[in-house]
Parts: structure tokens; sequence; C-alpha cells
């Protein structure tokens, strides 16, 4: 993520929501038996342009999503959001997890499966069309959509970024 524009955004000021997207028991085979802890990912946004992700794992269920979402306050992305959709068509990719997220219409709803869902909804967004290619595994998943979603940049931010007002954006 170092060649996007990221704004960190701080846990203190804002009140977020957590989804747990995925729980898996995992096995650590040693001379006396199997040792079972478990493995959590989880989302956490305050659906309203701010998202982030955390693993966290441990021997007991609850715990292992306590410290998820612990991992996640720590990477918070902000992400813009103008008339309840995303501003363009974007591609992200982690690993061997691909996700194409395109702006819709009002009323269309979050066309997304799975881990897309819950990254996309923690962020506050409500209209969108959304395609996970590639792996489905939720790990690869949910690091691709974050990454897509920290990559966006609105009209503002561009015109800024160029030092042109907002038309020429626009009109070229």
């Amino acid at each position: 993520m170092s060649t996007i524009n990221v704004k960190r955004v701080k846990t203190s000021e804002i009140e977020l929501k957590d989804r747990l997207v995925s729980i898996q028991r995992v096995a650590k085979v040693t001379k006396g038996g199997r040792t079972f802890s478990f493995s959590a990912i989880v989302v956490v946004g305050d659906e309203n342009g701010v998202v982030g992700y955390g693993l966290g794992k441990a021997k007991e269920v609850t715990e292992a999503i306590a410290k998820g979402i612990d991992d996640a306050k720590k990477n918070l992305v902000k992400v813009p959001i103008i008339n309840n959709t995303i501003p363009h068509e974007q591609i992200g990719k982690y690993s061997g997890g691909f996700v194409f997220l395109k702006p819709a219409a009002n009323g269309t709803g979050v066309i997304a499966g799975g881990a897309m869902r819950a990254v996309l909804e923690s962020a506050g967004v409500h209209n969108v069309l959304a395609k996970s290619k590639g792996s489905s595994n939720p790990h690869n998943v949910v690091k691709a959509t974050v990454y897509a979603l920290a990559q966006m940049r609105d009209a503002y931010t561009v015109a800024q970024h160029r030092g042109v007002n907002l038309g020429k954006v626009f009109n070229g």
C-alpha cells in the first residue's frame, strides 16, 4: 500500500461497528496430539467512509474476534463516497484475489458477495456493483477490496493534486 494515497484515521474520534467475515479452526499437530486454535478476520467501519480489517488468532473464538477488532482499528483508511456510491471504477488485487468495483445508480444496493459485501457495507457504500475474480479466500478478497477502496480518488482530490479547478477535471 505504499504507492497509493492512504489517509489514516484515528480511532478515538469515531464510532466503529465490527463485522466478522470469517472464522477458522486451525490445528497444530504436536507429539501429544492436535492443538486447536481459532483464526478470525474482522472488518470495522463507521459506515461513513472509514473502513479497516484485522486478523486475530487465539485459543478461544471470542479472544480471536477481540484481537481481530483491535488489529482492524489500527489499519483504518478513509474512502471517498459520493451519492452513496464510489467515485469511479476500480480494480483491486491482493495475492490471488482480484476484485472489480463499479459505481451504481441509487436504489441498486450492494451487489457483492461474502467478504466483499462486509467491507463495502462497513465503509458505508450503499450502491455498488462488484465482482470477485480469482481466489475466493476471504483474506485475499478483503485485502483486495480495501486496497481498491484506498486507491479511490474523488474529483476534488484530483483537481487539488493537479492544481486546476474542478471544471477542468471533467471538461479537459
